[in-house]
């Protein structure tokens, strides 16, 4: 007996919403914590502003593709 589809889509699609926000979270997890950008020394400079000015915009297009795709 096989899953039925409408079932089979909807799990395709939370496992996929769940990679794509981890893939995002890592991303940004490394380029922030691991590269330095995330932390001040003193007061920000232009590599910092780049990192949230990244940060925010993904974090944007990453929810406007995730209400797109479960909007159906």
């Amino acid at each position: 007996m096989g899953m039925e589809d409408e079932t089979r889509d909807f799990l395709v699609r939370i496992m996929q919403t769940i990679s794509l926000v981890l893939l995002w979270m890592m991303v940004n997890v490394f380029i922030g914590i691991y590269k330095g950008f995330a932390f001040f020394e003193g007061e920000p400079h232009w590599p910092n502003w780049l990192y949230y000015c990244f940060l925010l915009s993904s974090l944007i297009v990453l929810i406007w593709h995730l209400r797109k795709k479960w909007k159906l």
